[in-house]
This record gives structure tokens, C-alpha cells and sequence, in this order.
């Protein structure tokens, strides 16, 4: 269950369980498979879905079960989940696991290797009415970088309230998502130390892209 929130810190949310610490393990460990990698990204993201979703809203939905007629419970709003490409491909089946009805759309960032700045290449926004309710979704908070452009990009659409859904994040990001976003809940599995002079996560877990997709070359 999220750790509760302090009075410094009202929008993020980090995420403690025996089964999260389990499955970091897997994920930081070197040796671990690129199938096994993409796997456990899955059932991280599945368990920072249920994290991030339990204050949704929901309406009475009438139903009749074999037995009798009840009022059961269905979600009030329109969701839409956002992966950051091209890592937060990795986390959208799971999102879709929790919420089948939600919506997809993809923003295409990628990280300048000079000036580690995002680079906004693609986007698939509609023209009409934006969703109520957005996640966006990368295995990493590094910088923050690419984090503050989508959640502008989706403010930008007309979205009210966005949720920012990452594995493992900085100190450096979340400091920087919070003081230039202070609207956006941030949900994550891990704090890690700092980010280096490469701005690579410390200790981390590498390219998270390179290892989902085993582009590593190895």
C-alpha cells in the first residue's frame, strides 16, 4: 500500500510490499533476461495500477446475477493511459489488465544523449474532448525531463488530473516534477539514490528501453 503522504511531499506516493521489493530485485539484476524483464515490469506496473486507482470514482451499474437482480459498481470516468515511448510500451497490458475500457494514445519522447533534454517526436492525441483522468507511464524517472513534457503536452489537451506511474525514480526527477508540477501524482515503486554524472538512476537498472526490448546488442 502507498506510504502515507507527508505535508512536504501531498502528491507522491511511493509504493511498499514484500512483492514490489521481490520483483525490483529481478528487475535491477544484470543477468536477468530481456523475456524476464519485460514479465516483470508487468507485474510492477500491475501492482502501481492498483495503487494509482483506488481513489477512482464510480457510478451504480444495475445487473442481475444467476441468483437475483443487484446494483453493482462501474467506473464513472473516462481514462486514458499514456506510455512514454518507447519504454512505457512495456507497462500498457498491464494498465489494460486493470481498466480494460481505458484509452490509448502514445507520446514519443526521447532523451538528447547530449544535453539529456526530451525530444518531443510524435504524439496521437485527438482533436475532441481530452479524457478526465490520464496515466502516464515510464518504467523510469530519471530527469524528469520527459515526465514534465508529457504532462504539459496532456494539460495542453485539456486533461484535469494526471497520474505520473514509474518503476523506479530519482530524487532529481521527482524534485523537479514537483516543483514545476506540483498537480501531478507521482506513484513509483522505488526512491533510488541519485542519478549520475551520465544522468543514468542510481543503483538502478540500466537503459530500461535497451533491456525491455534487448537492444543492448547482446
Amino acid at each position: 500500500m502507498p506510504i502515507p503522504q507527508t505535508n512536504d511531499m501531498p502528491s507522491l506516493f511511493p509504493l511498499e510490499h514484500p512483492l514490489v521489493s521481490c520483483h525490483l530485485t529481478t528487475l535491477r539484476d544484470k543477468t536477468t533476461s530481456s523475456s524476464d524483464f519485460r514479465a516483470t515490469v508487468h507485474r510492477l506496473s500491475m501492482l502501481l495500477a492498483f495503487a494509482a486507482t483506488r481513489d477512482l470514482l464510480m457510478t451504480d451499474r444495475s445487473i442481475e446475477t444467476p441468483i437475483q437482480p443487484m446494483v453493482g459498481k462501474m467506473l464513472l470516468n473516462r481514462i486514458g493511459v499514456v506510455p512514454i515511448l518507447r519504454a512505457g510500451i512495456a507497462m500498457v497490458d498491464a494498465m489494460l489488465d486493470m481498466i480494460p475500457t481505458a484509452e490509448i494514445w502514445h507520446l514519443g519522447l526521447y532523451r538528447d544523449e547530449e544535453t539529456a533534454k526530451p525530444v518531443r517526436y510524435y504524439d496521437k492525441l485527438p482533436p475532441g474532448e481530452p479524457v478526465e483522468i490520464a496515466f502516464v507511464l515510464d518504467p523510469m524517472l530519471a530527469t524528469g525531463g520527459s515526465a514534465i513534457l508529457a504532462c504539459e503536452v496532456l494539460q495542453e489537451w485539456g486533461v484535469k488530473r494526471i497520474k505520473m506511474l514509474s518503476i523506479i525514480s530519482a530524487p532529481e526527477g521527482i524534485e523537479r516534477l514537483q516543483r514545476q508540477l506540483p498537480e501531478i501524482e507521482i506513484h513509483t515503486c522505488a526512491i533510488d539514490e541519485c542519478l549520475n554524472d551520465r544522468k543514468f538512476i542510481v543503483p538502478g537498472l540500466g537503459d530500461a528501453g535497451d533491456r525491455i526490448f534487448n537492444t543492448t546488442g547482446r
